[in-house]
Protein backbone atom coordinates (compact mmCIF):
# COMPACT_ATOMS: atom_id res chain seq x y z
CA UNK A 1 0.00 0.00 0.00
CA UNK A 2 1.25 3.45 -1.04
CA UNK A 3 4.67 1.89 -2.87
CA UNK A 4 3.54 2.93 -6.65
CA UNK A 5 3.36 6.75 -5.48
CA UNK A 6 6.42 6.28 -3.02
CA UNK A 7 8.43 5.26 -5.67
CA UNK A 8 8.70 8.13 -8.10
CA UNK A 9 8.99 10.57 -5.18
CA UNK A 10 12.06 8.68 -3.87
CA UNK A 11 14.73 10.33 -5.86
CA UNK A 12 13.27 14.06 -4.95
CA UNK A 13 13.31 12.76 -1.15
CA UNK A 14 17.09 11.64 -2.08
CA UNK A 15 17.89 14.99 -3.65
CA UNK A 16 16.24 17.02 -0.60
CA UNK A 17 17.88 15.35 1.84
CA UNK A 18 21.14 15.10 0.24
CA UNK A 19 20.50 19.46 -0.44
CA UNK A 20 19.80 19.09 3.63
CA UNK A 21 23.46 17.17 4.62
CA UNK A 22 25.59 19.72 2.51
CA UNK A 23 23.51 22.75 3.93
CA UNK A 24 23.95 21.37 7.81
CA UNK A 25 20.19 21.30 8.11
CA UNK A 26 20.13 24.79 7.33
CA UNK A 27 23.46 25.49 9.32
CA UNK A 28 26.60 26.52 8.76
CA UNK A 29 29.46 24.06 7.89
CA UNK A 30 27.27 21.00 9.70
CA UNK A 31 26.58 23.20 12.27
CA UNK A 32 23.11 22.11 13.80
CA UNK A 33 23.14 23.39 17.47
CA UNK A 34 19.75 25.13 18.62
CA UNK A 35 19.86 27.40 20.08
CA UNK A 36 22.84 28.82 18.54
CA UNK A 37 26.28 28.73 20.64
CA UNK A 38 27.54 32.12 21.01
CA UNK A 39 31.15 31.06 19.89
CA UNK A 40 31.76 28.21 17.63
CA UNK A 41 34.77 26.34 15.69
CA UNK A 42 35.19 22.65 14.29
CA UNK A 43 37.02 20.57 11.73
CA UNK A 44 36.25 18.07 9.74
CA UNK A 45 37.54 14.67 11.61
CA UNK A 46 34.87 11.95 13.69
CA UNK A 47 34.84 9.90 16.33
CA UNK A 48 33.61 7.28 17.94
CA UNK A 49 31.98 7.33 21.79
CA UNK A 50 33.60 4.92 23.68
CA UNK A 51 30.52 1.95 24.85
CA UNK A 52 32.04 2.72 28.40
CA UNK A 53 31.71 6.15 28.03
CA UNK A 54 31.85 7.94 31.14
CA UNK A 55 32.24 11.40 33.32
CA UNK A 56 35.37 12.08 34.91
CA UNK A 57 35.08 14.99 37.67
CA UNK A 58 36.33 16.29 40.91
CA UNK A 59 33.03 18.30 41.56
CA UNK A 60 31.02 17.21 45.14
CA UNK A 61 28.21 16.53 43.43
CA UNK A 62 26.12 15.48 46.68
CA UNK A 63 22.87 16.38 45.28
CA UNK A 64 23.42 14.49 42.23
CA UNK A 65 22.81 17.40 39.75
CA UNK A 66 25.67 16.81 37.40
CA UNK A 67 25.73 12.78 37.68
CA UNK A 68 22.23 12.60 37.03
CA UNK A 69 22.93 15.18 33.98
CA UNK A 70 25.36 12.89 32.47
CA UNK A 71 23.06 10.24 32.62
CA UNK A 72 20.25 11.50 31.07
CA UNK A 73 23.05 12.70 28.39
CA UNK A 74 23.62 8.82 27.64
CA UNK A 75 19.85 8.03 28.08
CA UNK A 76 19.04 11.00 24.84
CA UNK A 77 22.12 10.16 22.40
CA UNK A 78 21.05 6.27 22.74
CA UNK A 79 17.09 6.84 22.69
CA UNK A 80 16.73 6.91 18.81
CA UNK A 81 18.16 3.18 17.95
CA UNK A 82 19.29 0.59 19.50
CA UNK A 83 22.93 0.92 19.68
CA UNK A 84 24.79 -2.79 19.78
CA UNK A 85 27.51 -2.03 17.14
CA UNK A 86 30.91 -3.54 17.95
CA UNK A 87 33.42 -0.17 19.32
CA UNK A 88 36.16 -2.87 20.04
CA UNK A 89 36.47 -2.84 15.84
CA UNK A 90 37.51 0.79 15.80
CA UNK A 91 40.68 2.26 16.11
CA UNK A 92 41.55 2.75 19.41
CA UNK A 93 42.58 6.59 18.44
CA UNK A 94 39.09 7.61 17.39
CA UNK A 95 37.43 6.39 20.18
CA UNK A 96 36.33 9.07 22.64
CA UNK A 97 36.11 7.55 26.46
CA UNK A 98 34.44 10.18 27.63
CA UNK A 99 34.42 13.87 29.44
CA UNK A 100 35.87 15.77 32.05
CA UNK A 101 34.08 18.30 33.41
CA UNK A 102 35.65 21.18 35.70
CA UNK A 103 32.82 23.49 37.79
CA UNK A 104 34.23 26.41 39.37
CA UNK A 105 32.33 26.57 42.36
CA UNK A 106 30.31 24.15 44.18
CA UNK A 107 27.40 26.51 45.06
CA UNK A 108 24.25 24.57 43.91
CA UNK A 109 21.65 27.44 44.60
CA UNK A 110 19.18 27.92 41.15
CA UNK A 111 18.32 31.61 41.25
CA UNK A 112 18.29 34.35 38.72
CA UNK A 113 21.28 35.63 37.43
CA UNK A 114 23.73 32.92 37.99
CA UNK A 115 26.45 31.99 35.42
CA UNK A 116 24.84 30.23 33.04
CA UNK A 117 28.31 30.17 30.54
CA UNK A 118 30.23 26.68 29.76
CA UNK A 119 32.95 25.91 27.35
CA UNK A 120 32.94 22.76 25.24
CA UNK A 121 36.17 21.58 23.86
CA UNK A 122 36.10 18.05 21.57
CA UNK A 123 39.34 17.37 20.54
CA UNK A 124 41.04 16.22 17.29
CA UNK A 125 42.46 12.10 17.54
CA UNK A 126 46.12 13.65 17.26
CA UNK A 127 45.16 13.87 21.37
CA UNK A 128 45.55 10.62 23.44
CA UNK A 129 43.36 9.62 25.85
CA UNK A 130 40.38 11.31 24.14
CA UNK A 131 38.36 13.21 26.32
CA UNK A 132 35.59 15.41 25.70
CA UNK A 133 36.53 18.67 28.16
CA UNK A 134 33.58 21.05 30.13
CA UNK A 135 34.55 23.87 32.10
CA UNK A 136 31.61 25.86 33.90
CA UNK A 137 31.91 28.38 36.75
CA UNK A 138 28.68 26.44 38.23
CA UNK A 139 26.87 23.61 37.65
CA UNK A 140 24.24 24.71 35.71
CA UNK A 141 26.03 26.16 32.69
CA UNK A 142 27.77 22.90 33.05
CA UNK A 143 23.74 21.69 32.01
CA UNK A 144 23.94 23.36 29.11
CA UNK A 145 27.35 22.21 28.10
CA UNK A 146 25.56 18.71 28.32
CA UNK A 147 22.67 19.03 25.86
CA UNK A 148 25.08 21.00 23.51
CA UNK A 149 27.44 18.28 23.79
CA UNK A 150 23.92 15.68 22.91
CA UNK A 151 23.20 17.38 19.85
CA UNK A 152 26.84 16.68 18.34
CA UNK A 153 26.34 12.65 18.42
CA UNK A 154 24.96 10.97 15.77
CA UNK A 155 23.67 7.31 15.10
CA UNK A 156 25.64 5.37 12.11
CA UNK A 157 23.20 3.16 10.52
CA UNK A 158 26.38 1.29 9.14
CA UNK A 159 28.17 0.85 12.29
CA UNK A 160 25.26 1.31 14.21
CA UNK A 161 27.70 3.19 17.13
CA UNK A 162 27.59 7.00 18.32
CA UNK A 163 30.01 9.16 16.29
CA UNK A 164 30.62 12.89 16.63
CA UNK A 165 31.67 14.17 13.42
CA UNK A 166 33.35 17.72 12.59
CA UNK A 167 35.45 17.16 15.34
CA UNK A 168 37.72 18.98 16.62
CA UNK A 169 35.02 21.29 18.20
CA UNK A 170 35.65 24.72 20.73
CA UNK A 171 32.16 26.03 21.60
CA UNK A 172 32.01 28.97 24.00
CA UNK A 173 28.14 29.91 24.96
CA UNK A 174 26.34 31.77 27.51
CA UNK A 175 23.00 33.45 27.56
CA UNK A 176 22.17 36.58 25.87
CA UNK A 177 19.13 36.49 28.92
CA UNK A 178 19.05 35.64 32.33
CA UNK A 179 15.06 35.23 32.03
CA UNK A 180 13.80 32.70 29.46
CA UNK A 181 10.79 31.60 30.24
CA UNK A 182 7.49 29.48 29.27
CA UNK A 183 4.22 29.45 31.17
CA UNK A 184 1.82 26.48 31.37
CA UNK A 185 -1.81 26.98 32.74
CA UNK A 186 -3.00 24.16 34.85
CA UNK A 187 -6.22 26.11 36.05
CA UNK A 188 -8.33 26.19 32.30
CA UNK A 189 -6.84 22.39 32.07
CA UNK A 190 -5.48 20.21 34.23
CA UNK A 191 -2.13 18.88 33.15
CA UNK A 192 -0.53 15.44 34.94
CA UNK A 193 2.81 15.32 36.40
CA UNK A 194 4.61 13.32 34.14
CA UNK A 195 3.52 15.84 31.21
CA UNK A 196 5.08 18.91 33.07
CA UNK A 197 8.23 16.44 33.28
CA UNK A 198 8.11 16.22 29.94
CA UNK A 199 7.61 20.07 29.12
CA UNK A 200 10.62 20.93 31.73
CA UNK A 201 12.58 18.02 29.70
CA UNK A 202 12.15 19.58 26.49
CA UNK A 203 12.71 23.58 27.89
CA UNK A 204 15.79 22.07 28.67
CA UNK A 205 16.78 20.62 25.30
CA UNK A 206 16.67 24.30 24.10
CA UNK A 207 17.67 26.04 27.10
CA UNK A 208 14.85 27.72 28.70
CA UNK A 209 15.22 28.21 32.28
CA UNK A 210 12.11 29.32 33.90
CA UNK A 211 8.99 27.29 34.09
CA UNK A 212 6.28 29.96 34.52
CA UNK A 213 3.37 27.78 36.62
CA UNK A 214 -0.13 29.79 36.23
CA UNK A 215 -1.24 27.31 38.95
CA UNK A 216 -5.01 29.00 39.23
CA UNK A 217 -7.61 30.89 37.78
CA UNK A 218 -11.36 31.38 37.65
CA UNK A 219 -11.91 28.26 36.50
CA UNK A 220 -10.12 25.90 38.68
CA UNK A 221 -7.80 25.96 41.95
CA UNK A 222 -5.87 22.81 41.65
CA UNK A 223 -3.15 23.31 44.59
CA UNK A 224 -3.06 22.09 48.03
CA UNK A 225 -2.82 25.33 50.76
CA UNK A 226 -2.35 23.52 54.30
CA UNK A 227 -2.48 26.61 55.79
CA UNK A 228 -6.10 27.11 54.02
CA UNK A 229 -6.92 23.58 53.43
CA UNK A 230 -10.73 24.16 51.34
CA UNK A 231 -9.06 26.23 48.71
CA UNK A 232 -8.63 23.14 46.52
CA UNK A 233 -12.26 22.52 47.10
CA UNK A 234 -12.22 24.83 43.65
CA UNK A 235 -10.45 21.94 41.67
CA UNK A 236 -12.29 20.12 38.55
CA UNK A 237 -12.23 17.15 40.46
CA UNK A 238 -11.30 15.27 43.26
CA UNK A 239 -7.95 13.68 40.88
CA UNK A 240 -7.16 16.95 39.48
CA UNK A 241 -5.48 18.24 42.06
CA UNK A 242 -1.79 18.85 42.87
CA UNK A 243 -0.41 18.13 46.64
CA UNK A 244 2.14 20.12 48.12
CA UNK A 245 4.73 16.72 47.43
CA UNK A 246 3.26 17.33 44.03
CA UNK A 247 4.32 21.07 43.98
CA UNK A 248 7.77 19.84 45.48
CA UNK A 249 8.52 17.52 43.22
CA UNK A 250 7.83 19.71 40.13
CA UNK A 251 9.84 22.31 42.01
CA UNK A 252 12.87 19.60 42.38
CA UNK A 253 12.64 17.84 38.71
CA UNK A 254 13.17 21.51 37.40
CA UNK A 255 15.72 22.78 39.47
CA UNK A 256 17.74 19.42 38.62
CA UNK A 257 17.88 20.49 35.38
CA UNK A 258 18.48 24.05 35.80
CA UNK A 259 15.15 25.07 35.73
CA UNK A 260 13.60 27.74 38.31
CA UNK A 261 9.92 27.64 38.81
CA UNK A 262 7.54 30.91 38.90
CA UNK A 263 4.69 30.44 40.65
CA UNK A 264 1.58 32.53 40.06
CA UNK A 265 -1.87 33.75 42.15
CA UNK A 266 -3.35 36.08 39.84
CA UNK A 267 -5.09 38.57 42.38
CA UNK A 268 -7.48 40.24 42.52
CA UNK A 269 -9.13 39.01 39.20
CA UNK A 270 -9.34 35.56 37.86
CA UNK A 271 -9.76 34.43 41.35
CA UNK A 272 -13.23 32.98 40.99
CA UNK A 273 -12.43 29.16 42.04
CA UNK A 274 -11.21 30.66 45.45
CA UNK A 275 -15.15 31.09 46.31
CA UNK A 276 -15.84 27.61 46.31
CA UNK A 277 -14.09 26.56 49.09
CA UNK A 278 -14.19 30.11 50.61
CA UNK A 279 -17.00 31.85 49.52
CA UNK A 280 -16.38 34.93 51.62
CA UNK A 281 -13.60 35.63 49.54
CA UNK A 282 -16.03 37.24 46.89
CA UNK A 283 -18.02 40.01 46.89
CA UNK A 284 -21.17 37.98 45.98
CA UNK A 285 -22.79 34.82 45.28
CA UNK A 286 -23.96 36.64 42.19
CA UNK A 287 -21.05 38.45 41.54
CA UNK A 288 -17.82 36.61 42.03
CA UNK A 289 -15.07 38.17 41.43
CA UNK A 290 -12.49 39.89 41.93
CA UNK A 291 -11.96 39.03 45.21
CA UNK A 292 -13.61 40.94 48.02
CA UNK A 293 -11.33 43.88 48.72
CA UNK A 294 -13.14 45.02 51.88
CA UNK A 295 -12.23 42.05 53.58
CA UNK A 296 -9.30 41.45 55.71
CA UNK A 297 -10.27 37.66 55.70
CA UNK A 298 -8.95 38.34 51.66
CA UNK A 299 -5.54 39.55 52.31
CA UNK A 300 -5.26 36.54 55.40
CA UNK A 301 -5.58 33.99 52.47
CA UNK A 302 -2.88 35.39 50.21
CA UNK A 303 -0.85 35.54 52.88
CA UNK A 304 -0.86 32.42 53.78
CA UNK A 305 -1.00 31.58 50.30
CA UNK A 306 2.53 33.07 49.89
CA UNK A 307 3.97 31.71 53.25
CA UNK A 308 3.34 28.31 51.84
CA UNK A 309 4.80 29.49 48.54
CA UNK A 310 8.01 30.45 50.15
CA UNK A 311 8.44 26.74 51.78
CA UNK A 312 7.66 24.88 47.92
CA UNK A 313 8.94 27.36 45.22
CA UNK A 314 12.63 28.57 46.05
CA UNK A 315 12.66 31.24 43.28
CA UNK A 316 13.22 34.99 44.07
CA UNK A 317 9.95 36.03 42.30
CA UNK A 318 6.61 35.22 42.55
CA UNK A 319 3.86 36.57 40.14
CA UNK A 320 0.86 38.15 41.72
CA UNK A 321 -1.06 38.90 38.52
CA UNK A 322 -3.04 41.51 38.41
CA UNK A 323 -4.52 41.73 35.07
CA UNK A 324 -7.85 42.20 33.29
CA UNK A 325 -9.51 43.63 36.90
CA UNK A 326 -12.96 44.61 36.11
CA UNK A 327 -13.91 46.22 39.66
CA UNK A 328 -18.00 46.73 38.84
CA UNK A 329 -18.77 43.64 41.58
CA UNK A 330 -17.27 45.83 43.76
CA UNK A 331 -19.34 49.34 42.77
CA UNK A 332 -22.71 46.59 42.33
CA UNK A 333 -22.35 44.85 45.79
CA UNK A 334 -23.36 47.15 49.08
CA UNK A 335 -21.47 45.85 51.39
CA UNK A 336 -18.05 46.46 49.60
CA UNK A 337 -19.56 50.18 48.11
CA UNK A 338 -20.02 50.87 51.62
CA UNK A 339 -16.47 49.88 52.43
CA UNK A 340 -15.19 51.97 49.71
CA UNK A 341 -17.18 54.78 50.52
CA UNK A 342 -15.80 55.00 53.82
CA UNK A 343 -11.99 54.45 52.74
CA UNK A 344 -12.47 57.40 50.18
CA UNK A 345 -11.94 55.47 47.63
CA UNK A 346 -13.22 55.02 44.29
CA UNK A 347 -12.75 51.58 42.21
CA UNK A 348 -9.54 52.58 40.34
CA UNK A 349 -8.11 53.46 43.39
CA UNK A 350 -9.35 50.17 45.50
CA UNK A 351 -7.44 48.39 42.57
CA UNK A 352 -4.61 49.71 43.21
CA UNK A 353 -5.10 49.40 47.25
CA UNK A 354 -5.38 45.64 46.14
CA UNK A 355 -1.87 45.70 44.57
CA UNK A 356 -0.15 47.39 46.47
CA UNK A 357 -1.23 45.71 49.15
CA UNK A 358 -0.60 42.01 47.77
CA UNK A 359 2.41 43.13 47.10
CA UNK A 360 3.97 43.75 50.76
CA UNK A 361 2.42 40.84 51.81
CA UNK A 362 4.82 38.97 49.06
CA UNK A 363 7.65 41.31 50.11
CA UNK A 364 7.10 40.36 53.91
CA UNK A 365 7.61 36.59 52.58
CA UNK A 366 10.90 37.68 51.30
CA UNK A 367 9.55 37.32 47.51
CA UNK A 368 10.16 39.68 44.66
CA UNK A 369 6.93 40.52 42.65
CA UNK A 370 6.16 40.58 38.86
CA UNK A 371 2.58 41.89 37.95
CA UNK A 372 1.12 41.84 34.93
CA UNK A 373 1.40 45.08 32.86
CA UNK A 374 -2.16 46.56 33.75
CA UNK A 375 -0.44 47.34 37.35
CA UNK A 376 2.17 49.67 35.46
CA UNK A 377 -0.24 51.25 33.14
CA UNK A 378 -2.16 52.30 35.50
CA UNK A 379 -0.16 53.24 38.50
CA UNK A 380 3.34 52.38 37.59
CA UNK A 381 5.07 55.29 40.14
CA UNK A 382 3.19 53.60 42.98
CA UNK A 383 4.99 49.78 42.71
CA UNK A 384 7.56 48.82 44.26
CA UNK A 385 10.77 49.18 43.00
CA UNK A 386 11.52 45.32 43.79
CA UNK A 387 8.26 44.74 40.80
CA UNK A 388 9.26 43.39 37.34
CA UNK A 389 6.64 44.42 34.75
CA UNK A 390 4.88 41.31 32.86
CA UNK A 391 4.36 42.97 29.37
CA UNK A 392 1.81 40.69 27.38
CA UNK A 393 -0.79 43.35 25.62
CA UNK A 394 1.36 44.91 23.30
CA UNK A 395 4.09 47.01 21.47
CA UNK A 396 6.11 49.96 23.59
CA UNK A 397 5.65 48.54 27.41
CA UNK A 398 8.88 47.50 27.49
CA UNK A 399 10.63 51.09 26.66
CA UNK A 400 8.30 52.92 29.34
CA UNK A 401 9.04 50.45 32.35
CA UNK A 402 12.74 50.63 31.56
CA UNK A 403 12.47 54.08 31.41
CA UNK A 404 10.97 54.52 34.53
CA UNK A 405 13.80 52.51 36.69
CA UNK A 406 11.42 49.06 36.49
CA UNK A 407 12.25 45.85 35.15
CA UNK A 408 10.13 44.00 32.21
CA UNK A 409 9.85 40.76 31.00
CA UNK A 410 8.80 40.55 27.50
CA UNK A 411 5.62 38.37 26.70
CA UNK A 412 3.68 40.30 23.63
CA UNK A 413 0.87 38.19 22.91
CA UNK A 414 1.25 39.22 19.18
CA UNK A 415 4.38 37.32 18.97
CA UNK A 416 4.93 34.85 22.23
CA UNK A 417 1.52 33.62 22.91
CA UNK A 418 1.93 29.95 21.69
CA UNK A 419 -1.93 29.32 22.25
CA UNK A 420 -2.90 32.14 19.26
CA UNK A 421 -2.15 29.18 16.40
CA UNK A 422 -1.91 31.91 13.11
CA UNK A 423 1.56 33.02 15.01
CA UNK A 424 4.48 31.70 12.75
CA UNK A 425 7.55 30.56 13.96
CA UNK A 426 8.83 33.07 12.23
CA UNK A 427 7.69 35.36 14.18
CA UNK A 428 8.50 34.26 17.42
CA UNK A 429 12.20 34.05 16.26
CA UNK A 430 12.10 37.91 14.85
CA UNK A 431 10.26 39.23 18.08
CA UNK A 432 13.09 41.31 20.12
CA UNK A 433 12.74 42.02 23.24
CA UNK A 434 14.98 45.41 22.96
CA UNK A 435 13.32 46.93 20.11
CA UNK A 436 13.61 50.73 20.60
CA UNK A 437 15.43 50.42 23.80
CA UNK A 438 18.62 51.99 23.26
CA UNK A 439 20.27 52.79 26.54
CA UNK A 440 22.40 50.23 27.66
CA UNK A 441 20.98 50.62 31.30
CA UNK A 442 17.52 50.37 30.25
CA UNK A 443 18.45 47.43 28.26
CA UNK A 444 19.59 45.64 31.27
CA UNK A 445 16.23 46.16 33.03
CA UNK A 446 15.23 43.72 30.24
CA UNK A 447 15.93 40.85 32.22
CA UNK A 448 14.19 38.66 29.01
CA UNK A 449 11.05 36.90 27.75
CA UNK A 450 8.18 34.59 27.92
CA UNK A 451 6.43 32.40 25.69
CA UNK A 452 2.84 31.72 26.92
CA UNK A 453 1.11 28.45 26.91
CA UNK A 454 -1.94 29.59 27.50
CA UNK A 455 -4.45 26.45 28.75
CA UNK A 456 -8.02 27.27 27.47
CA UNK A 457 -7.21 24.62 24.59
CA UNK A 458 -4.72 23.05 25.32
CA UNK A 459 -4.32 19.94 27.57
CA UNK A 460 -2.22 16.33 28.13
CA UNK A 461 -3.65 15.68 24.60
CA UNK A 462 -1.53 18.12 22.83
CA UNK A 463 0.11 20.94 24.82
CA UNK A 464 4.08 19.71 23.30
CA UNK A 465 2.57 19.87 19.62
CA UNK A 466 1.40 23.32 20.49
CA UNK A 467 4.39 24.98 22.67
CA UNK A 468 7.15 23.03 20.19
CA UNK A 469 9.16 24.41 17.41
CA UNK A 470 7.84 27.78 17.76
CA UNK A 471 9.15 28.31 21.77
CA UNK A 472 12.72 27.04 20.61
CA UNK A 473 12.32 29.87 18.03
CA UNK A 474 12.10 32.38 20.61
CA UNK A 475 14.70 30.25 22.66
CA UNK A 476 17.59 30.95 20.56
CA UNK A 477 15.94 34.60 20.42
CA UNK A 478 17.00 35.11 24.22
CA UNK A 479 19.53 32.76 24.31
CA UNK A 480 21.94 33.64 21.40
CA UNK A 481 23.99 36.70 20.91
CA UNK A 482 22.04 39.36 18.84
CA UNK A 483 24.80 39.92 16.18
CA UNK A 484 24.75 35.99 15.71
CA UNK A 485 20.78 35.85 15.53
CA UNK A 486 19.42 35.15 11.70
CA UNK A 487 18.11 38.62 10.47
CA UNK A 488 16.67 36.49 7.75
CA UNK A 489 14.52 32.89 8.94
CA UNK A 490 15.34 31.51 6.16
CA UNK A 491 18.63 31.26 7.29
CA UNK A 492 17.53 28.85 10.13
CA UNK A 493 14.72 26.90 9.09
CA UNK A 494 17.07 24.06 7.64
CA UNK A 495 18.47 23.95 11.50
CA UNK A 496 15.14 24.37 13.34
CA UNK A 497 13.64 21.49 11.26
CA UNK A 498 16.59 19.38 12.58
CA UNK A 499 15.91 20.44 16.00
CA UNK A 500 12.27 19.82 15.89
CA UNK A 501 13.37 16.22 14.42
CA UNK A 502 15.41 15.93 17.23
CA UNK A 503 13.19 16.74 19.53
CA UNK A 504 10.58 13.66 17.78
CA UNK A 505 13.10 11.45 18.04
CA UNK A 506 13.68 12.08 21.70
CA UNK A 507 10.35 11.52 22.15
CA UNK A 508 8.65 15.26 22.51
CA UNK A 509 5.74 15.64 19.79
CA UNK A 510 6.97 18.55 18.61
CA UNK A 511 4.75 19.66 14.93
CA UNK A 512 6.14 20.98 11.31
CA UNK A 513 7.67 24.31 11.27
CA UNK A 514 5.43 24.79 8.40
CA UNK A 515 1.40 25.83 8.77
CA UNK A 516 -0.41 26.72 11.99
CA UNK A 517 0.72 25.87 15.53
CA UNK A 518 0.44 22.62 16.30
CA UNK A 519 -0.10 21.36 13.01
CA UNK A 520 0.28 18.00 11.33
CA UNK A 521 2.04 16.76 8.36
CA UNK A 522 0.34 17.82 5.00
CA UNK A 523 1.54 14.74 3.32
CA UNK A 524 4.30 11.33 3.28
CA UNK A 525 7.88 12.94 3.60
CA UNK A 526 10.72 13.33 5.39
CA UNK A 527 11.08 15.26 8.80
CA UNK A 528 13.72 17.00 7.78
CA UNK A 529 11.98 18.48 4.57
CA UNK A 530 8.35 18.87 6.39
CA UNK A 531 9.16 22.85 6.40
Amino acid sequence: MGLKGGISSLPLLFFLLFVLFLNGGGGVSGLNIWPLPASVSNGQQSLVLSSDFHLNTQYPDSSSILSGAFSRLVDIIRISHVVEGNVSLVDPSLILQGINVVISSNDEQLQYGIDESYKLSIPSPDSQPLYAYLEAKTVYGALHGLQTFSQLCQFNFTTKVIEVHLVPWTIVDEPRFSYRGLLIDTSRHYLPLPVIKKVIDSMAYSKLNVLHWHIVDTQSFPLEIPSYPKLWDGAYSESERYTVEDAEEIVSYAQRRGINVLAEIDVPGHAQSWGVGYPSLLPASACTQPLDVSREFTFEVIDGILSDFSKIFKFKFVHLGGDEVDTSCWASTARVRRWLVSRRLNQSEAYQYFVLRAQNIALSHGFEIVNWEETFNNFGNKLSQKTVVHNWLGDGVAQKVTAAGLRCIVSNQDKWYLDHLDVTWQQFYLNEPLTNITDPTQQKLVIGGEVCMWGETVDASDIEQTIWPRAAAAAERLWTPYDRLAKDTSKVTGRLAHFRCLLNQRGVAAAPLAGRGRGAPEEPGSCYVQK
